[in-house]
């Protein structure tokens, strides 16, 4: 081949047609396109006139789950598969039902204790599921975590900072804070909770907590949740949140017994 039309196919020559072509935020792609309203956002319905589409109703629920930090190992999480195994758990699943139906009309929020994979986690994010398909605004944070997310705002290398972490905290109607008491009780660590509670508290605004401590020993060298959290916090719980203890097996143990086994 001669060396002319040899770089008339060379690829470097060929222009990034990509480049040319304009962003909007109004090109579809055609694979996403509602079948409902055709991107519309608007559904006829015969006989009833139109409504706005329930793909914009999807699309805004997500939204509201994003905004939230519901973390995707919980998105599967709701009311409709908790599957109660014990009376104890039939108990937890009716107060947080009630919770979820019947908010704003609440004067207190939730704190779900018990071993660990009794299905506490799975009942707190049901009551956020529900609410935030309500239009509530809520926020999901497992405490652990959200101590670091504040201790990495005191970096001068980051763009965060203590108040724009804890903003949304303190200003969601409704706050799932998972595992509390996991974290070392230094005194750093008390006093950030005093701190989020407390401003829930005067705020009136509902807290579901979770939580592996019990308010009773069962050994010698157990702790309890007043351990973990302090008296004085321990007691400022007791009027914020009706207290629901759950008791059963580990249900995660059940996913080695039925996972097949490989032959060697």
């Amino acid at each position: 081949m001669p060396k002319e039309k040899a770089r008339k196919h060379n690829l470097s020559a060929v222009p990034d047609l990509a480049k040319d072509i304009p962003e909007s935020e109004d090109l579809l792609d055609v694979s996403e396109v509602c079948n409902l309203c055709f991107g519309a956002g608007i559904q006829i319905v015969p006989g009833q006139g139109a409504r706005p589409c329930e793909c914009r109703m999807r699309d805004a629920q997500n939204r509201s789950i994003d905004r939230a930090r519901l973390p995707k190992r919980y998105f599967k999480c709701h009311f409709h598969n908790y599957k109660p195994t014990n009376p104890s758990q039939e108990r937890a699943f009716g107060f947080a039902m009630r919770l979820a139906m019947e908010y704003p009309a609440v004067e207190q929020g939730l704190l779900l204790m018990g071993p660990v994979g009794v299905g506490k986690t799975h009942l707190a994010v049901s009551i956020l599921k529900g609410l935030t398909e309500r239009g509530i605004s809520c926020m999901f944070y497992e405490f652990g975590s959200l101590l670091k997310e504040i201790q990495g705002s005191y970096n001068t290398a980051t763009q965060s900072s203590e108040l724009r972490v804890l903003a949304p905290v303190f200003l969601a109607d409704v706050l799932v804070l998972d595992e509390l008491g996991a974290s070392k009780p230094t005194e750093w660590v008390r006093d950030t909770m005093n701190h989020i509670i407390n401003t829930r508290y005067n705020d009136r605004r509902v807290t579901v907590f979770t939580t592996n401590y019990l308010d009773e020993r069962r050994t010698d060298r157990e702790e309890t949740l007043e351990d973990r959290v302090g008296t004085r916090l321990r007691s400022r719980l007791f009027e914020m949140c009706k207290t629901v203890s759950i008791a059963g097996d580990d249900f995660r143990k059940t996913f080695d017994r039925n996972r097949p086994v490989k032959q060697a």
